[in-house]
């Protein structure tokens, strides 16, 4: 189950200045925002949307990880992202209050900062240059679905692994390492293949010295993936 309250007002800067919404808001904007938005707490594995419900919100991640995912009648599942704070979700719903159009549950325990449709109206009425935000951000969101859709229909699944990967990948420590501890499986339901066949892919290009893994890590030694098994 999760928690809500309303959020102090002077409290809650950082959380959304990091959204990308909200990046470019004043404080007097910003504090607009969080006198309308209210926090909702979500313990690990729980369902905060399911695909096809009705919702009117928009989640602002200030904690934690998500998993958003579409998904069949027979429990196979698709994941189109992992969201971690900064991110946001929900936005779809929030503007035209129509089912979800996929299903999002928490990896970690998580916090939001959550944005109704009506409070989301009332910010537009009194800063209209938020509604200039969200059309750019639904622009980009757009952008990266037919990238998404792009690299599902043209390449094969060795290309959707190594694509994946390198989306994933950030430096730490000097090594480019993909941030997100994912298992066989997680990989395998992001690029719309079977676990065997995403083992295979990962067993090849260990041996090729293109990665290494350890405990579910991913270091990426060499960028320059082949271009197939």
């Amino acid at each position: 189950m999760s928690q809500t309250k309303r959020p102090n007002i002077g409290a809650q800067s950082p959380s959304l200045k990091a959204v990308p919404f909200f990046t470019q808001l004043s404080e007097a904007e910003l504090d607009l925002l969080r006198s309308l938005a209210s926090e909702k707490h979500y313990p690990k594995n729980a369902v905060v949307l399911t695909e096809g419900e009705m919702g009117d919100s928009l989640y602002m991640i200030q904690s934690g990880k998500v998993k958003v995912f579409i998904g069949d009648e027979e429990g196979r599942e698709i994941i189109l992202k992992i969201l971690g704070p900064g991110a946001f979700f929900g936005e779809m719903s929030m503007i035209d209050k129509q089912p979800r159009s996929a299903s999002v549950t928490t990896i970690e325990a998580s916090t939001f900062q959550v944005l109704t449709h009506a409070a989301f109206e009332r910010c537009v009425e009194q800063e209209p240059r938020i509604a200039n935000m969200v059309m750019q951000i639904l622009a980009q969101r757009v952008r990266e679905a037919d990238r998404k859709i792009g690299t599902l229909a043209l390449m094969d699944v060795y290309g959707r692994v190594a694509s994946t990967l390198l989306e994933l990948a950030v430096v730490t420590n000097g090594k480019l390492v993909v941030g997100e501890k994912l298992s066989q499986q997680d990989l395998a339901n992001m690029v719309g293949a079977s676990r065997e066949m995403v083992n295979r892919i990962l067993k090849d290009l260990t041996d090729r010295g293109c990665i290494s893994i350890e405990s579910k890590s991913i270091t990426i030694i060499n960028r320059e993936f082949p271009p197939s098994l």
